[in-house]
Order: structure tokens, then sequence, then C-alpha cells
């Protein structure tokens, strides 16, 4: 099969196109016939081993353990192993995996639910690792009410787009910060109001806000605890700042150790695959409450590409990668896909 490889950790460069065998299938898992793969910031740090962590939490020292990459995935099932009782060869379905950007993936049995009726293999796989960090980030960890102010850091992104639209589900009035460019995109997912953060600071104004979720972002803790309420909840979802060898994860550590001394609650979010998450996305997806942002899609020989616009922050929701032979390898969106919202 045809599948993106890598050697050694570095750069997009080091991603091939390459002909391997199509992986083993064990008694708990489900082999996946890919159509469609979601590209998230996960690959990246997998893909160049930083920070150093990853390497030290069993992903490869020197090099990846699994050569693939590719987490999200969307396709049909091709075969499965014998304790497998959730799905059939044919069945239709969407999830994580280890290595979804080929045309053939394994995934074990929990990590997968059946795809959306109403989305294309595209859409299903922008949705899995973005949405349930989301999910997370909004429901479990900031406990997000009818009522609250909350603010989006990071909104036009994968999780972002989620995370706007999940807050507003459950009755808060939204806040996104975003780019000039990708305002307008924030607006039509629901968001209230935006700031642009180019020529705004979100903490100088007077609004204050119960919830701030800060998805993938740079600032300090100090800046942050300026725009919550004294009762406050931040949520820190990623990060690409830090040194080399802890990243993002330095400033979760911070949060977590000034959080006891302080009115308000510093909260890091470490996002966990949970099978009853995606089968509750699932259920929103199909009664039309969210619905994922697709800004365009990229052949599998175009991975390398694909995540070069994602690592520069361009990327107005998210962008998938196609399978050749499969039902969508054409056609893909030119804009982000956000008129059914």
């Amino acid at each position: 099969m045809k599948a993106i490889v890598q050697d050694a950790y570095g750069s997009a460069d080091v991603l091939k196109l390459r002909d391997i065998d199509p992986p083993a299938v064990g008694d708990g898992d489900v082999l996946v016939q890919v159509h469609a793969a979601g590209v998230e910031a996960g690959v990246w740090h997998l893909m160049t081993g930083m920070p150093y962590l990853l390497r030290l939490m069993g992903f490869g020292l020197r090099a990846p353990k699994n050569p693939v990459r590719g987490l999200d995935v969307a396709g049909r099932v091709e075969a499965v192993g014998r304790k497998v009782t959730r799905f059939k060869v044919g069945d239709e379905v969407f999830g994580a995996c280890d290595g979804s950007f080929a045309e053939y993936a394994c995934a074990r049995e929990k990590r997968l639910a059946p795809k959306p009726g109403n989305l294309t293999f595209e859409q299903a796989a922008a949705v899995p690792i973005s949405a349930y960090t989301a999910l997370q980030a909004v429901r479990d960890k900031g406990r997000v009410r009818t009522g609250q102010k909350v603010l989006v850091i990071g909104a036009s992104g994968g999780v972002g787009t989620f995370a706007v639209q999940l807050a507003k589900m459950y009755g808060a009035d939204v806040t996104g910060v975003c780019s000039t460019t990708k305002a307008d995109l924030v607006r039509s997912i629901g968001a209230d109001d935006v700031i642009d953060y180019t020529s705004e600071d979100f903490a100088d104004g007077p609004r204050r806000y119960d919830v701030i979720l800060d998805i993938a972002g740079n600032r300090s803790l100090s800046h942050l605890r300026r725009a919550l309420t004294p009762k406050g909840i931040l949520v820190i979802v990623g990060g690409e700042e830090g040194g080399p060898w802890l990243g993002g994860t330095e400033r979760l550590l911070r949060a977590a150790l000034l959080s006891p001394f302080v009115g308000q609650k510093l909260l890091g979010l470490v996002s966990a695959e949970r099978q009853k998450d995606l089968e509750f996305l699932k259920e929103l997806l199909e009664a039309g409450k969210i619905k994922p942002v697709v800004e365009r899609a990229y052949p599998l020989s175009e991975v390398p590409e694909a995540i070069r616009h994602l690592h520069k922050g361009l990327v107005r929701g998210k962008v998938v990668i196609t399978v050749p032979g499969t039902p969508e390898e054409s056609g893909p969106p030119t804009a982000p896909s956000t008129e059914h919202l």
C-alpha cells in the first residue's frame, strides 16, 4: 500500500510517499480503508519529535517507532479482528489511529465510531482529535454553562472552531480571538463577538470572562489572568512555546503550581481518547448542533505541503488528506465550508 513515512525526526522534508506492507490486524483491531485523514498539531510534534518529552514517552528516541504519520481517520472497514464486535466489513467509521496517512490504517475498536451519516469522509476526518479536545476543554475543564462569558483564543483553528460551537451549545456568550482575515469565519460559526489580536489586546478592555480557553497560545499566565473574573477558569489547551524538552508543557506545569494559591482556577488539558466522547460528538454532528470547518483537502502525495501550511498558522478550521482510489479523492472545498453552519 502507499503511505507517508519517515525514517528520522525532522521537518516536513523527511516525509516520503512509499509502498509498504499493510498493517497487521490484531484480535481487537479494525483495518480501515482510508478515505480521508485529518491534519492537526499532534502530527507536527510526532514528525519533529519535539518537544523531547515525546521521545521519552515511548514514541522513539532517535526515530519514530511508528514511521507512518497521521492520527485522524475516516473510511470503510476492510477487515476486523476476531474479538471485534461493534463493526463489520463495509461499515463507514471515523476516529483515531496511528498511521492514517496511508491507503489502509489499523485502529483499536474503541478508538472508532460509526461515521455520522450526514458528513462526507473529508468532513468526518476533520472531527475526532480536534472535536474531543474542544469538548473536554469546554464541558469537563471549563464547565461552561448558560449565561457565562467565554473567551476562545485561537478560535479559527481546528480545536477553536469546535470550541466556539460547543460553548454556544452550552449557552455561553462567546468571544473569539483570531486574526483579521479569519474574523468572518469565527462569526459564522456562532461567536457573539470577535477580537482581532493584530489590533487589540483582549486583556486591555473592561470585559472579564468566566472561562478562557487558550488553544495553542503563548501568552503568559499573568496576561491571561488579567482577563479572567476573580473566580474564573483558565483552560490551557496545548501550546507552541517553551523549551526543547518540555515545550508547551512548561506552561501547564506553571499553571498547576500557581492555581492553589490564587482565586482563579488555572487548568491544563491533555485530551484523552474516549469512545463515549466520540459517540457523543457523532450525535451532535448528526443533529446539526456542531459542524466541522474544512478549509481544503490535499492528496496523499502532498502531505508535506499540508503540514507546512498548518504549521504556518494559515489554516482556517482544518485541512484534510484524501487518499487515491477512494470516492472523495477529488473535488475538495476551496474555501472554508461554513455555509451550512
